[in-house]
């Protein structure tokens, strides 16, 4: 099973949507990655429901 999925997140510091590929195989993951437009460090929150579904939150790296 190919877990990776492109999706469309919004910075929490500048606003600008961006396109992230995240990784699903792993199961619930944290993770910090970086916004490619501002450099910020964006907090990656991802778990994964029952019906095989994404389900991911995003937070500032400073909260």
């Amino acid at each position: 099973m190919n877990g990776l999925k492109e999706v469309d997140v919004i910075c929490p510091y500048c606003g600008e949507t961006i396109d992230m590929l995240v990784d699903a195989s792993s199961g619930a993951q944290e993770y910090y990655e970086d916004c490619p437009v501002c450099c910020a460090p964006i907090l990656f929150l991802m778990s994964v429901d029952e019906n095989g579904e994404i389900c991911l939150g995003i937070k500032r790296g400073d909260e």
